[in-house]
This record gives C-alpha cells, sequence and structure tokens, in this order.
C-alpha cells in the first residue's frame, strides 16, 4: 500500500480517461458543456473556480460562465438556472455557493433537475444518493475520497470507516457510499461521547470536520488509513493545512492523504467526471 495517497496522481490518471470519452462525445458531434452560476464577481471559493478551468481546458470539456450582479433577485437566479436546465447543449450546472442571505439556495437549486445537478445541490440528487437509484450523482468530495481509496487499491469492504464530521455535502453521503463498499461505518460528530476512543478503532478515518490539526496521534490506530478532507489556509506557516495534524499522524498511519494535493486535488476532476456522463447520459 502507498503510504501517501496522492489525489493529484488519481486526479490526472482519471482526466486521462475523461479525454479518451470526450473525444468519443466529440465525434459523435457532442460537446460536453459545464455551465457556472455565479452571484457576484468575488467569492470564497475562487481557488475551486481556477481549479475547475484547469481541469476542464485538460479534459476538453466546454466551460460557460454566468455571473450575476450581487444584488440580483430570487427571480433573475431562478430564471437563469431554468434557461440553463432546459437548454440542450448544457451538460451540466455548477451553483457557486453559499448565495447572498437574501437568496434562497433550496429553491434555486430545485430548478436543476438531477440529470444536470452534477455537484449534487438539489434535495431530489442527494435522495437518489442515499437510495441508490440512478440518474444522479454523490457530492464531488465525497466521490473523489471514494475514487482515492480505488486509486490506490483500497478496498473499504469489511473494514471499521469512521467518518468524522455529518454535514450534507460530505459527511454522511460519504458514510452512504463507504456503506455501499461493504465498510462497517460509524458517523462521529461534536456530541460523540469518547472521541478520540472511537476514531483509535477505525481501520479508515475520514476527517472532515472544518477544524484545522483537529486530528492528533491519539485519534489513530496503528496501521489506518486516514482521510484527510478539510482545507485550511494558515496564515502563519504560508501554507493550506487540513482538519490532520498531517506530521504529528503520517508515521503512525498505514496510508495517508496530504493536504494540499489530497482529497481537494479530486473534487474538480469528480465534476468534470460528473458533466462527460451527463452528456454521455444526455446523449443516449
Amino acid at each position: 500500500m502507498e503510504h501517501i495517497l496522492s489525489g493529484r496522481a488519481a486526479a490526472a490518471d482519471l482526466q486521462a480517461k475523461l479525454k479518451e470519452r470526450v473525444l468519443a462525445l466529440q465525434a459523435g458531434g457532442i460537446v460536453p458543456t459545464l455551465a457556472t452560476v455565479r452571484v457576484g464577481e468575488d467569492g470564497a471559493d475562487a481557488s475551486y473556480e481556477r481549479a475547475i478551468v484547469r481541469v476542464c481546458q485538460n479534459v476538453g470539456i466546454r466551460l460557460q460562465k454566468h455571473v450575476l450582479p450581487l444584488g440580483c433577485g430570487q427571480a433573475a437566479l431562478e430564471d437563469q438556472l431554468r434557461r440553463l436546465d432546459r437548454d440542450p447543449e448544457t451538460s451540466g450546472i455548477l451553483l457557486f455557493r453559499p448565495l447572498p442571505k437574501a437568496l434562497d439556495e433550496a429553491a434555486a437549486a430545485a430548478c436543476i433537475r438531477p440529470g444536470k445537478d452534477v455537484d449534487c445541490m438539489t434535495e431530489a440528487a442527494l435522495a437518489g444518493v442515499y437510495l441508490g437509484t440512478s440518474g444522479s450523482w454523490a457530492p464531488c468530495t465525497a466521490e473523489g475520497c471514494m475514487r482515492l481509496l480505488a486509486h490506490y487499491g483500497i478496498d473499504p469492504a469489511g473494514m471499521h470507516a469512521v467518518v468524522l464530521g455529518r454535514s450534507a455535502v460530505v459527511g454522511r453521503p460519504l458514510a452512504t457510499l463507504l456503506l455501499r463498499a461493504n465498510a462497517t461505518v460509524t458517523v462521529c460528530h461534536s456530541k460523540t461521547r469518547d472521541l478520540a476512543a472511537v476514531c483509535r478503532s477505525a481501520d479508515l478515518l475520514v476527517a472532515a470536520l472544518g477544524k484545522e490539526h483537529f486530528v492528533g496521534p491519539e485519534y489513530i490506530k496503528p496501521g489506518a488509513v486516514v482521510l484527510d478532507v478539510g482545507v485550511h489556509w494558515n496564515a502563519a506557516a504560508g501554507k493550506m493545512t487540513g482538519d490532520v495534524d498531517f506530521d504529528a499522524v503520517a508515521p503512525l498511519a498505514g496510508a495517508i492523504s496530504p493536504v494540499p494535493g489530497g482529497v481537494g486535488a479530486m473534487t474538480s476532476t469528480m465534476l468534470a467526471a460528473h458533466v462527460v456522463a451527463a452528456a454521455e447520459a444526455q446523449k443516449e
């Protein structure tokens, strides 16, 4: 087993396969197209947007950016999303979140059908993940974790997987995907008793709490696989860090994903994979 689980290496491998699928679609006259919708020019997810641009360019996906003014109303946002949803040339739609407080995020996302909801924003898409129905995709980060494990030949079947965090976009859907892969799953959160002890029982530990360096060596069973989903800018260190204290935990772990270059590197590539799959489905 590789000790360092490089998301960059796994993403590069997946992107190479996506290029082949895009070429096949283009040969049939179809250009996979991702439409992004942002309210306002600035956003905390600017680095994610830059990553999306790079991946789309590398894979061959056409990217259409739509920016609405910061003071746009709910009707204008929903009208834009419905137009894109109806557009036969738009394979998938990504709405950058969070939206300004005056806008209703759930109502806006509901304007996108599951078949074009490539970031699993809607309740219908999330329901599809939990029920295991076809026609929708899991949230990109959650699925990115699974693809990263698969790239390194790590099979969760039979493992005790502990997921730190119960968010709707990572923790809960990832727990579902791990269950589907035949892991035994425990989901932990801020109210979990004896948290460190629970984590030490894990063969596979996923840190998705959103707390910098929360997971130290006292949380790790020797030889465990550790996935770090956290992303934090540490101004003092001048670098990105994760939920795991990497330097302290790495010597104990059997395998560990770094930050940066781990799970985060998979997220934009999974978005591209969903766009290509959506284009293929719409072709049928």
